[in-house]
């Protein structure tokens, strides 16, 4: 599985992106997709989720102001980001997951910097 983001740019507080991760290769194995993000001197951590039954989580931080979707026909998952906050700045990693037998197989993507100035 190939994993390709693209949408990351400098807004301003309260503006809005829309990242986009077009995914090819074996896409039909995958479970679940997703946006992580990294901060400067952070962990990773979840963004948003999407199943392949169409079911969406969200970290705390961004609920009611980043929505995930997809589109099957495509390959691609979206990840509209609106109302946005200079804590929002971070790298952004399109993520891929297949559950296997005793665990899972994460795919990454190369990120994407979305800086988001005050």
């Amino acid at each position: 599985v190939q994993l390709q983001a693209s949408g990351g740019g400098l807004v301003q507080a309260g503006g809005s992106l829309r990242l986009s991760c077009v995914a090819s290769g074996s896409i039909f194995s995958l479970n679940a997709m997703g946006w992580y993000r990294q901060a400067p001197g952070k962990q990773r951590e979840l963004v948003a989720a999407i199943t392949s039954g169409g079911g969406t989580n969200y970290a705390d931080s961004v609920k009611g102001r980043f929505t995930i979707s997809r589109d099957n026909a495509k390959n691609t998952v979206f990840l509209q980001m609106n109302s946005q906050k200079p804590e929002d700045t971070a790298v952004y990693y399109c993520n891929g997951r297949r559950a296997v037998v005793g665990g899972r197989i994460d795919y990454w993507g190369p990120g994407t910097l979305v800086t988001v100035s005050s």
